[in-house]
Protein backbone atom coordinates (compact mmCIF):
# COMPACT_ATOMS: atom_id res chain seq x y z
CA UNK A 1 0.00 0.00 0.00
CA UNK A 2 2.67 1.95 1.16
CA UNK A 3 4.62 1.65 -2.80
CA UNK A 4 1.28 2.25 -4.43
CA UNK A 5 0.75 5.22 -2.56
CA UNK A 6 3.98 6.85 -3.00
CA UNK A 7 3.53 5.87 -6.77
CA UNK A 8 0.31 7.78 -6.98
CA UNK A 9 1.81 10.66 -5.27
CA UNK A 10 3.67 11.74 -8.01
CA UNK A 11 0.66 11.68 -10.94
CA UNK A 12 -0.24 13.79 -8.03
CA UNK A 13 2.33 16.39 -8.15
CA UNK A 14 2.42 15.98 -11.68
CA UNK A 15 -1.29 16.72 -11.80
CA UNK A 16 -1.02 19.23 -9.52
CA UNK A 17 1.59 21.11 -11.39
CA UNK A 18 -0.55 20.96 -14.78
CA UNK A 19 -3.45 22.18 -13.30
CA UNK A 20 -2.03 25.11 -12.11
CA UNK A 21 -0.44 25.79 -15.43
CA UNK A 22 -3.70 25.77 -16.52
CA UNK A 23 -5.27 27.52 -14.43
CA UNK A 24 -2.92 30.07 -15.01
CA UNK A 25 -3.85 30.33 -18.76
CA UNK A 26 -7.18 30.35 -18.42
CA UNK A 27 -6.90 33.09 -16.29
CA UNK A 28 -4.72 35.03 -18.40
CA UNK A 29 -7.19 34.30 -21.66
CA UNK A 30 -10.59 34.99 -19.32
CA UNK A 31 -8.70 38.55 -18.74
CA UNK A 32 -8.36 39.77 -22.43
CA UNK A 33 -6.34 43.23 -21.03
CA UNK A 34 -3.45 40.84 -21.12
CA UNK A 35 -3.50 40.28 -25.35
CA UNK A 36 0.02 38.92 -26.85
CA UNK A 37 1.64 38.78 -23.58
CA UNK A 38 -1.47 35.93 -22.49
CA UNK A 39 -0.72 33.87 -25.30
CA UNK A 40 2.70 33.97 -24.82
CA UNK A 41 2.53 32.39 -21.43
CA UNK A 42 0.05 30.04 -22.69
CA UNK A 43 2.30 29.09 -25.30
CA UNK A 44 5.60 29.16 -22.31
CA UNK A 45 3.45 26.44 -19.81
CA UNK A 46 2.60 24.28 -22.70
CA UNK A 47 6.64 24.01 -23.47
CA UNK A 48 6.84 23.40 -20.23
CA UNK A 49 3.88 21.06 -19.58
CA UNK A 50 4.88 18.52 -22.34
CA UNK A 51 8.00 16.98 -20.62
CA UNK A 52 5.65 16.48 -17.28
CA UNK A 53 2.87 14.37 -19.42
CA UNK A 54 5.77 12.50 -20.87
CA UNK A 55 7.19 11.89 -17.69
CA UNK A 56 3.57 10.74 -15.88
CA UNK A 57 2.32 8.49 -19.01
CA UNK A 58 5.50 7.51 -21.20
CA UNK A 59 7.74 6.03 -19.31
CA UNK A 60 8.37 2.23 -20.21
CA UNK A 61 8.27 0.16 -17.05
CA UNK A 62 11.64 -1.28 -15.49
CA UNK A 63 12.73 -4.36 -17.25
CA UNK A 64 15.35 -6.73 -16.15
CA UNK A 65 18.29 -7.43 -18.95
CA UNK A 66 20.66 -10.57 -18.04
CA UNK A 67 23.89 -8.97 -16.88
CA UNK A 68 26.37 -7.92 -19.19
CA UNK A 69 28.93 -8.66 -17.78
CA UNK A 70 27.64 -12.15 -15.77
CA UNK A 71 27.85 -15.58 -17.03
CA UNK A 72 24.88 -18.06 -17.04
CA UNK A 73 25.37 -20.99 -15.13
CA UNK A 74 23.81 -24.42 -16.76
CA UNK A 75 21.84 -26.33 -15.42
CA UNK A 76 23.43 -29.54 -17.23
CA UNK A 77 27.16 -28.37 -16.11
CA UNK A 78 26.32 -27.44 -12.50
CA UNK A 79 23.89 -29.98 -10.64
CA UNK A 80 25.30 -29.49 -7.68
CA UNK A 81 24.36 -25.76 -7.54
CA UNK A 82 21.45 -25.92 -9.04
CA UNK A 83 20.21 -28.87 -6.38
CA UNK A 84 21.63 -26.73 -3.68
CA UNK A 85 19.66 -23.79 -4.94
CA UNK A 86 16.34 -25.49 -5.63
CA UNK A 87 16.22 -27.26 -1.84
CA UNK A 88 16.94 -23.68 -0.62
CA UNK A 89 13.70 -22.57 -2.44
CA UNK A 90 12.01 -25.84 -0.91
CA UNK A 91 13.36 -25.01 2.85
CA UNK A 92 12.36 -21.26 2.56
CA UNK A 93 8.95 -21.91 0.91
CA UNK A 94 8.96 -20.20 -1.92
CA UNK A 95 9.56 -20.83 -5.88
CA UNK A 96 13.15 -20.88 -6.41
CA UNK A 97 15.03 -19.09 -9.66
CA UNK A 98 14.37 -19.76 -13.12
CA UNK A 99 17.99 -18.79 -13.87
CA UNK A 100 21.42 -18.32 -12.52
CA UNK A 101 24.18 -15.91 -13.24
CA UNK A 102 27.93 -15.96 -12.23
CA UNK A 103 29.15 -12.62 -11.59
CA UNK A 104 32.11 -10.93 -11.33
CA UNK A 105 31.30 -8.91 -7.96
CA UNK A 106 31.41 -9.64 -4.39
CA UNK A 107 27.09 -9.62 -3.68
CA UNK A 108 24.11 -11.88 -4.45
CA UNK A 109 21.56 -10.42 -5.73
CA UNK A 110 17.50 -11.82 -6.71
CA UNK A 111 15.26 -10.19 -9.50
CA UNK A 112 12.00 -11.39 -10.76
CA UNK A 113 10.36 -9.98 -14.42
CA UNK A 114 7.00 -9.21 -12.55
CA UNK A 115 4.10 -8.08 -14.95
CA UNK A 116 1.51 -5.34 -13.90
CA UNK A 117 3.82 -3.41 -11.56
CA UNK A 118 4.55 -6.66 -9.76
CA UNK A 119 0.95 -7.72 -9.23
CA UNK A 120 1.80 -10.76 -11.77
CA UNK A 121 4.86 -13.04 -10.56
CA UNK A 122 7.03 -13.65 -13.44
CA UNK A 123 10.44 -15.27 -14.25
CA UNK A 124 12.98 -15.05 -11.28
CA UNK A 125 17.02 -14.42 -11.70
CA UNK A 126 19.55 -15.16 -9.57
CA UNK A 127 22.85 -13.65 -9.30
CA UNK A 128 25.59 -14.90 -7.24
CA UNK A 129 28.94 -13.27 -6.96
CA UNK A 130 32.39 -15.43 -8.38
CA UNK A 131 34.23 -14.27 -4.73
CA UNK A 132 31.47 -15.51 -2.90
CA UNK A 133 31.96 -18.73 -4.25
CA UNK A 134 35.90 -19.01 -3.68
CA UNK A 135 35.93 -16.38 -0.11
CA UNK A 136 32.97 -18.51 1.50
CA UNK A 137 32.24 -22.32 2.81
CA UNK A 138 28.71 -24.32 2.22
CA UNK A 139 27.09 -23.06 5.09
CA UNK A 140 27.77 -19.40 4.43
CA UNK A 141 26.73 -19.33 0.66
CA UNK A 142 23.81 -21.42 1.95
CA UNK A 143 22.80 -18.33 4.26
CA UNK A 144 23.92 -15.67 1.72
CA UNK A 145 21.35 -17.14 -0.72
CA UNK A 146 18.90 -18.03 1.99
CA UNK A 147 18.59 -14.12 2.66
CA UNK A 148 18.31 -13.62 -1.09
CA UNK A 149 15.35 -16.30 -1.09
CA UNK A 150 13.72 -14.39 2.07
CA UNK A 151 13.44 -11.62 -0.25
CA UNK A 152 11.46 -13.78 -2.81
CA UNK A 153 9.23 -14.98 -0.08
CA UNK A 154 8.61 -11.75 1.42
CA UNK A 155 7.36 -10.56 -2.46
CA UNK A 156 10.30 -8.29 -2.16
CA UNK A 157 11.45 -8.76 -5.55
CA UNK A 158 7.35 -8.11 -6.97
CA UNK A 159 6.29 -4.97 -5.05
CA UNK A 160 9.96 -3.54 -5.62
CA UNK A 161 8.55 -3.22 -9.41
CA UNK A 162 6.17 -0.38 -8.74
CA UNK A 163 9.08 1.23 -6.32
CA UNK A 164 11.34 1.31 -9.32
CA UNK A 165 8.68 2.46 -11.66
CA UNK A 166 8.10 5.33 -9.14
CA UNK A 167 11.81 6.17 -9.24
CA UNK A 168 12.24 6.01 -12.80
CA UNK A 169 9.35 8.22 -13.71
CA UNK A 170 10.55 11.14 -11.30
CA UNK A 171 13.94 10.81 -12.61
CA UNK A 172 13.10 11.04 -16.19
CA UNK A 173 10.67 13.83 -15.81
CA UNK A 174 13.70 15.77 -13.92
CA UNK A 175 16.55 15.28 -16.16
CA UNK A 176 14.13 16.27 -19.40
CA UNK A 177 13.28 19.60 -17.52
CA UNK A 178 16.84 20.16 -16.56
CA UNK A 179 17.70 19.31 -20.00
CA UNK A 180 15.40 21.91 -21.62
CA UNK A 181 16.30 24.03 -19.36
CA UNK A 182 20.05 23.54 -19.69
CA UNK A 183 18.96 24.00 -23.77
CA UNK A 184 17.69 27.22 -23.38
CA UNK A 185 20.67 28.72 -21.29
CA UNK A 186 22.84 27.26 -23.64
CA UNK A 187 21.05 29.07 -26.84
CA UNK A 188 20.74 32.08 -24.53
CA UNK A 189 24.46 32.09 -23.76
CA UNK A 190 25.25 31.44 -27.57
CA UNK A 191 22.89 34.82 -28.41
CA UNK A 192 24.51 36.77 -25.86
CA UNK A 193 28.05 35.78 -27.39
CA UNK A 194 27.50 36.46 -30.79
CA UNK A 195 26.09 40.16 -29.24
CA UNK A 196 29.11 40.85 -27.56
CA UNK A 197 31.07 39.27 -30.62
CA UNK A 198 30.23 42.34 -32.69
CA UNK A 199 30.42 45.08 -30.04
CA UNK A 200 33.87 44.20 -29.92
CA UNK A 201 34.20 44.30 -33.55
CA UNK A 202 32.76 48.36 -33.42
CA UNK A 203 35.44 48.71 -31.23
CA UNK A 204 33.40 48.84 -27.91
CA UNK A 205 34.79 46.77 -24.68
CA UNK A 206 33.32 43.38 -24.12
CA UNK A 207 30.35 42.87 -21.19
CA UNK A 208 30.08 39.65 -19.15
CA UNK A 209 27.53 37.56 -20.66
CA UNK A 210 24.48 36.84 -18.83
CA UNK A 211 21.92 34.40 -19.69
CA UNK A 212 19.03 36.63 -17.52
CA UNK A 213 16.16 33.86 -16.48
CA UNK A 214 16.44 31.63 -19.54
CA UNK A 215 14.92 28.25 -18.85
CA UNK A 216 13.91 29.57 -15.50
CA UNK A 217 10.25 28.27 -16.11
CA UNK A 218 11.65 24.51 -16.74
CA UNK A 219 13.95 24.86 -13.57
CA UNK A 220 11.04 25.91 -11.18
CA UNK A 221 8.75 23.08 -12.77
CA UNK A 222 11.62 20.46 -12.35
CA UNK A 223 11.53 21.45 -8.26
CA UNK A 224 8.41 20.15 -6.92
CA UNK A 225 9.61 16.63 -8.72
CA UNK A 226 12.72 17.10 -6.88
CA UNK A 227 11.03 17.55 -3.61
CA UNK A 228 8.88 14.58 -4.09
CA UNK A 229 11.65 12.53 -5.28
CA UNK A 230 14.07 12.85 -2.58
CA UNK A 231 10.65 12.17 -0.05
CA UNK A 232 10.15 9.46 -2.13
CA UNK A 233 13.87 8.18 -1.65
CA UNK A 234 14.07 8.71 1.60
CA UNK A 235 10.44 6.35 2.10
CA UNK A 236 11.80 3.29 -0.23
CA UNK A 237 15.31 3.30 0.79
CA UNK A 238 13.19 3.09 4.11
CA UNK A 239 11.43 0.13 3.47
CA UNK A 240 14.26 -1.60 1.83
CA UNK A 241 16.13 -1.69 4.88
CA UNK A 242 13.22 -3.26 6.97
CA UNK A 243 13.26 -5.60 3.97
CA UNK A 244 16.92 -6.51 4.61
CA UNK A 245 16.28 -7.17 8.47
CA UNK A 246 13.59 -9.34 7.50
CA UNK A 247 15.59 -11.40 4.73
CA UNK A 248 18.17 -12.03 7.65
CA UNK A 249 15.51 -13.79 9.94
CA UNK A 250 15.06 -16.00 7.09
CA UNK A 251 18.50 -16.53 6.95
CA UNK A 252 19.10 -17.51 10.49
CA UNK A 253 16.13 -19.98 10.46
CA UNK A 254 16.88 -21.73 7.59
CA UNK A 255 20.67 -21.59 7.61
CA UNK A 256 21.00 -21.16 11.43
CA UNK A 257 22.40 -17.92 13.53
CA UNK A 258 25.55 -18.38 13.48
CA UNK A 259 26.34 -19.71 9.87
CA UNK A 260 24.43 -16.37 9.09
CA UNK A 261 26.45 -14.09 11.12
CA UNK A 262 29.76 -15.90 9.97
CA UNK A 263 27.99 -14.58 6.31
CA UNK A 264 27.67 -10.76 7.53
CA UNK A 265 30.87 -10.71 9.01
CA UNK A 266 33.02 -11.95 6.14
CA UNK A 267 31.02 -10.11 3.67
CA UNK A 268 32.95 -6.88 4.15
CA UNK A 269 36.18 -8.65 4.32
CA UNK A 270 36.07 -10.59 1.35
CA UNK A 271 34.63 -7.80 -0.52
CA UNK A 272 37.61 -5.33 1.08
CA UNK A 273 40.24 -8.51 -0.24
CA UNK A 274 38.55 -8.47 -3.49
CA UNK A 275 38.94 -4.86 -4.16
CA UNK A 276 43.02 -5.22 -3.08
CA UNK A 277 43.51 -8.41 -5.25
CA UNK A 278 41.44 -6.78 -8.51
CA UNK A 279 44.35 -3.91 -8.22
CA UNK A 280 47.24 -5.56 -6.96
CA UNK A 281 47.56 -9.44 -8.52
CA UNK A 282 44.75 -9.85 -11.06
CA UNK A 283 45.48 -6.57 -12.84
CA UNK A 284 49.11 -6.32 -12.04
CA UNK A 285 50.48 -7.32 -15.69
CA UNK A 286 47.81 -5.14 -17.65
CA UNK A 287 50.00 -2.59 -18.19
CA UNK A 288 52.79 -4.83 -19.85
CA UNK A 289 50.04 -6.30 -21.89
CA UNK A 290 49.91 -9.26 -19.46
CA UNK A 291 47.00 -11.09 -18.11
CA UNK A 292 47.07 -14.11 -15.71
CA UNK A 293 46.04 -17.70 -16.84
CA UNK A 294 42.99 -18.59 -17.86
CA UNK A 295 40.06 -18.72 -15.36
CA UNK A 296 42.85 -16.79 -12.90
CA UNK A 297 41.46 -13.48 -13.11
CA UNK A 298 38.59 -14.17 -10.93
CA UNK A 299 39.96 -17.37 -9.69
CA UNK A 300 42.61 -16.28 -8.17
CA UNK A 301 41.48 -14.81 -4.75
CA UNK A 302 41.55 -17.87 -3.06
CA UNK A 303 45.57 -17.97 -2.79
CA UNK A 304 45.17 -14.15 -1.51
CA UNK A 305 42.62 -15.46 1.00
CA UNK A 306 44.76 -17.94 1.96
CA UNK A 307 48.12 -16.33 2.40
CA UNK A 308 46.59 -13.20 4.25
CA UNK A 309 44.63 -15.62 6.44
CA UNK A 310 45.73 -14.09 10.04
CA UNK A 311 45.63 -10.24 8.17
CA UNK A 312 42.01 -11.41 7.27
CA UNK A 313 40.66 -12.50 10.69
CA UNK A 314 41.71 -9.38 11.98
CA UNK A 315 39.36 -7.79 10.08
CA UNK A 316 36.33 -10.26 10.64
CA UNK A 317 36.89 -9.24 14.02
CA UNK A 318 36.33 -5.33 13.76
CA UNK A 319 33.47 -5.01 11.92
CA UNK A 320 32.77 -1.39 9.49
CA UNK A 321 31.45 1.14 11.85
CA UNK A 322 29.31 3.45 9.01
CA UNK A 323 26.77 5.95 9.93
CA UNK A 324 23.74 5.16 8.62
CA UNK A 325 22.27 7.58 6.32
CA UNK A 326 18.33 7.98 5.23
CA UNK A 327 19.43 7.27 1.78
CA UNK A 328 20.48 3.84 2.29
CA UNK A 329 19.53 0.87 0.90
CA UNK A 330 21.31 -1.78 3.79
CA UNK A 331 21.38 -1.36 7.00
CA UNK A 332 24.86 -0.86 8.88
CA UNK A 333 26.46 -4.54 8.76
CA UNK A 334 27.48 -4.28 12.24
CA UNK A 335 23.59 -3.58 13.50
CA UNK A 336 22.68 -6.81 11.49
CA UNK A 337 25.10 -8.85 12.56
CA UNK A 338 24.54 -7.33 16.22
CA UNK A 339 20.80 -8.19 15.55
CA UNK A 340 21.38 -12.14 14.26
CA UNK A 341 23.90 -12.67 16.81
CA UNK A 342 21.30 -11.49 19.47
CA UNK A 343 18.94 -14.23 18.69
CA UNK A 344 18.08 -16.99 20.81
CA UNK A 345 20.76 -19.72 20.73
CA UNK A 346 19.20 -22.20 18.14
CA UNK A 347 21.61 -25.20 18.48
CA UNK A 348 23.11 -25.50 15.18
CA UNK A 349 26.68 -25.16 14.45
CA UNK A 350 28.09 -25.31 11.13
CA UNK A 351 29.83 -28.85 10.59
CA UNK A 352 32.74 -29.38 8.53
CA UNK A 353 31.50 -27.69 5.43
CA UNK A 354 34.11 -27.21 2.09
CA UNK A 355 34.73 -24.12 0.52
CA UNK A 356 31.63 -23.04 -1.71
CA UNK A 357 33.57 -23.52 -4.75
CA UNK A 358 32.72 -27.11 -4.62
CA UNK A 359 29.16 -26.75 -5.44
CA UNK A 360 30.67 -26.02 -9.34
CA UNK A 361 31.94 -28.91 -11.31
CA UNK A 362 34.47 -27.13 -12.97
CA UNK A 363 35.48 -23.50 -11.18
CA UNK A 364 38.21 -22.97 -14.21
CA UNK A 365 36.07 -23.53 -17.21
CA UNK A 366 33.24 -21.11 -14.76
CA UNK A 367 35.78 -18.25 -14.34
CA UNK A 368 37.11 -18.50 -17.75
CA UNK A 369 33.77 -18.20 -19.48
CA UNK A 370 32.79 -15.34 -16.71
CA UNK A 371 35.98 -13.76 -17.65
CA UNK A 372 34.83 -13.66 -21.53
CA UNK A 373 31.95 -12.67 -20.32
CA UNK A 374 32.83 -9.52 -18.08
CA UNK A 375 36.71 -8.57 -19.67
CA UNK A 376 37.42 -5.81 -22.42
CA UNK A 377 37.89 -6.76 -25.74
CA UNK A 378 41.31 -4.65 -25.00
CA UNK A 379 41.67 -7.31 -21.98
CA UNK A 380 40.78 -10.48 -23.46
CA UNK A 381 43.84 -9.23 -26.34
CA UNK A 382 46.44 -9.74 -23.76
CA UNK A 383 48.59 -12.39 -23.59
CA UNK A 384 48.39 -15.07 -20.86
CA UNK A 385 51.05 -16.05 -18.76
CA UNK A 386 51.58 -19.81 -17.67
CA UNK A 387 51.58 -18.91 -14.08
CA UNK A 388 51.29 -16.23 -12.13
CA UNK A 389 55.35 -16.30 -11.05
CA UNK A 390 56.04 -15.43 -14.70
CA UNK A 391 53.20 -13.02 -14.31
CA UNK A 392 55.04 -11.35 -11.49
CA UNK A 393 58.49 -11.66 -12.77
CA UNK A 394 57.67 -10.07 -16.40
CA UNK A 395 55.43 -7.57 -15.09
CA UNK A 396 57.54 -5.97 -12.55
CA UNK A 397 60.55 -6.18 -14.87
CA UNK A 398 58.65 -4.01 -17.48
CA UNK A 399 57.72 -1.58 -15.21
CA UNK A 400 61.07 -0.88 -14.50
CA UNK A 401 62.45 -1.03 -17.33
CA UNK A 402 59.69 1.92 -17.77
CA UNK A 403 60.63 4.05 -15.29
CA UNK A 404 64.01 4.40 -16.26
CA UNK A 405 63.23 5.61 -19.32
CA UNK A 406 63.11 9.61 -18.31
CA UNK A 407 66.90 8.49 -17.17
CA UNK A 408 68.07 6.68 -20.23
CA UNK A 409 66.38 10.20 -22.61
CA UNK A 410 68.06 12.66 -20.02
CA UNK A 411 71.18 11.09 -20.64
CA UNK A 412 70.86 10.89 -24.68
CA UNK A 413 70.33 14.39 -24.39
CA UNK A 414 72.98 15.40 -22.73
CA UNK A 415 75.75 12.91 -23.95
CA UNK A 416 74.12 11.64 -27.02
CA UNK A 417 74.65 8.36 -25.58
CA UNK A 418 72.14 5.34 -26.29
CA UNK A 419 70.50 5.56 -23.45
CA UNK A 420 71.94 1.91 -22.03
CA UNK A 421 73.09 0.99 -18.97
CA UNK A 422 76.82 1.04 -19.86
CA UNK A 423 75.83 4.57 -21.12
CA UNK A 424 74.36 6.15 -18.10
CA UNK A 425 77.24 5.35 -16.00
CA UNK A 426 79.99 6.59 -18.30
CA UNK A 427 77.57 9.73 -18.05
CA UNK A 428 77.70 9.50 -14.02
CA UNK A 429 81.39 8.79 -14.96
CA UNK A 430 81.80 12.21 -16.57
CA UNK A 431 80.74 14.28 -14.79
CA UNK A 432 77.19 15.01 -16.18
CA UNK A 433 75.05 13.28 -13.41
CA UNK A 434 73.75 16.97 -12.41
CA UNK A 435 73.18 17.75 -16.05
CA UNK A 436 71.47 14.50 -16.18
CA UNK A 437 69.11 15.75 -13.45
CA UNK A 438 68.14 19.33 -14.96
CA UNK A 439 67.11 17.75 -17.50
CA UNK A 440 64.59 15.00 -15.81
CA UNK A 441 60.84 15.85 -15.03
CA UNK A 442 60.40 18.01 -11.84
CA UNK A 443 57.92 18.99 -9.74
CA UNK A 444 57.83 22.86 -9.70
CA UNK A 445 58.86 23.28 -6.54
CA UNK A 446 62.42 21.51 -7.42
CA UNK A 447 62.59 23.12 -9.93
CA UNK A 448 62.99 26.82 -8.49
CA UNK A 449 65.25 25.22 -6.31
CA UNK A 450 68.72 26.22 -7.12
CA UNK A 451 72.56 25.01 -6.22
CA UNK A 452 72.33 22.08 -2.93
CA UNK A 453 68.72 22.46 -2.95
CA UNK A 454 68.25 21.59 -6.89
CA UNK A 455 71.03 18.70 -5.43
CA UNK A 456 68.84 17.15 -2.58
CA UNK A 457 65.26 17.41 -4.74
CA UNK A 458 66.56 15.52 -7.37
CA UNK A 459 69.58 13.09 -5.48
CA UNK A 460 65.75 10.84 -4.01
CA UNK A 461 64.65 10.84 -7.85
CA UNK A 462 67.74 9.28 -9.62
CA UNK A 463 68.37 7.35 -7.01
CA UNK A 464 65.20 5.91 -7.97
CA UNK A 465 65.38 5.86 -11.73
CA UNK A 466 68.59 4.79 -11.30
CA UNK A 467 67.99 1.64 -9.55
CA UNK A 468 65.04 0.51 -11.69
CA UNK A 469 67.54 1.01 -14.20
CA UNK A 470 70.03 -1.19 -12.42
CA UNK A 471 67.27 -3.71 -11.52
CA UNK A 472 66.11 -3.97 -15.29
CA UNK A 473 69.67 -5.08 -16.18
CA UNK A 474 70.31 -7.60 -14.01
CA UNK A 475 66.89 -9.35 -14.67
CA UNK A 476 68.15 -9.38 -18.34
CA UNK A 477 71.67 -10.54 -17.48
CA UNK A 478 70.08 -13.36 -15.84
CA UNK A 479 71.66 -12.33 -11.93
CA UNK A 480 68.49 -11.24 -10.35
CA UNK A 481 64.24 -12.51 -10.91
CA UNK A 482 61.16 -11.17 -8.95
CA UNK A 483 59.60 -13.00 -7.00
CA UNK A 484 55.74 -13.69 -6.38
CA UNK A 485 54.17 -13.25 -2.43
CA UNK A 486 50.72 -13.77 -1.85
CA UNK A 487 51.08 -11.75 1.38
CA UNK A 488 53.57 -9.00 0.68
CA UNK A 489 54.51 -6.94 -2.46
CA UNK A 490 56.88 -8.66 -5.20
CA UNK A 491 60.38 -9.46 -3.80
CA UNK A 492 63.49 -8.84 -5.78
CA UNK A 493 65.74 -11.53 -5.51
CA UNK A 494 69.42 -11.06 -6.50
CA UNK A 495 71.52 -13.85 -7.31
CA UNK A 496 74.77 -13.19 -6.14
CA UNK A 497 74.41 -9.94 -4.37
CA UNK A 498 72.61 -8.44 -1.63
CA UNK A 499 69.74 -5.84 -1.37
CA UNK A 500 72.50 -4.20 1.13
CA UNK A 501 75.34 -4.12 -1.66
CA UNK A 502 72.64 -2.63 -4.26
CA UNK A 503 71.33 0.06 -2.08
CA UNK A 504 75.47 1.00 -0.80
CA UNK A 505 76.41 0.84 -4.83
CA UNK A 506 73.00 3.28 -6.14
CA UNK A 507 74.17 5.66 -2.76
CA UNK A 508 77.78 5.94 -4.40
CA UNK A 509 76.69 6.79 -7.71
CA UNK A 510 74.44 10.06 -6.52
CA UNK A 511 76.68 11.34 -4.00
CA UNK A 512 78.19 15.10 -4.17
CA UNK A 513 81.18 13.13 -5.58
CA UNK A 514 80.06 9.91 -7.53
CA UNK A 515 81.18 6.49 -7.71
CA UNK A 516 79.76 3.88 -10.12
CA UNK A 517 82.23 1.18 -8.89
CA UNK A 518 79.66 -0.39 -6.66
CA UNK A 519 77.22 -0.88 -9.92
CA UNK A 520 79.38 -1.70 -11.94
CA UNK A 521 81.10 -4.87 -9.35
CA UNK A 522 77.08 -5.97 -9.41
CA UNK A 523 76.97 -6.05 -13.44
CA UNK A 524 80.20 -7.84 -14.03
CA UNK A 525 80.27 -11.17 -14.78
CA UNK A 526 80.52 -13.84 -11.93
CA UNK A 527 83.96 -14.92 -14.16
CA UNK A 528 85.67 -11.61 -14.71
CA UNK A 529 85.03 -10.66 -10.73
CA UNK A 530 86.99 -13.52 -9.59
CA UNK A 531 89.93 -13.20 -11.88
CA UNK A 532 90.46 -9.86 -10.68
CA UNK A 533 90.28 -11.42 -7.22
CA UNK A 534 92.99 -13.70 -8.00
CA UNK A 535 95.06 -10.96 -9.67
Amino acid sequence: MRALVLLLGFYLVGLVLLGALGAADWWLIADSGHGIAALKVVFLSLVVGVPILQGMFAVRGPRFEPPADGVRVDEAQDPRLWAAVRRLAEQTGTRGPDEIYLVPAVNAAVYEKSRLLGLFPGRRVLLIGAPLLSGLDEAQLISVLAHEFGHYSHSDTRLGAINRRGFEQISRTVTTLLARSAARVEDERSKAEEKEARRVAKGKSARAVNTGSAGLSFRLAAKPFIWYGKFYVRVMRGTMRRQEYAADLAAARIAGRTATASALREIPVLDAAFGFYMQSYASLGAGAGLLPPQGEVYGGLHHLLQARSTELDEMRGKLPQEELSVYDTHPPIADRVARIEELPDDGREPGAAGSAIGLLTDPVAAFTALEQASLTPKALGMRRTADWEQLVHESMTAYAAEAARPLRKAVGEVTGGDGSFDSVLAAIESGALWQVADRLPRSAQAAAAKGRAAREFARPQLHGMLRNLTVAELVGRGAAHFELSWSDSALLRLHDASEEQLAGALDAAVADVPDTTGLRELLAPAGSTRAQEAI
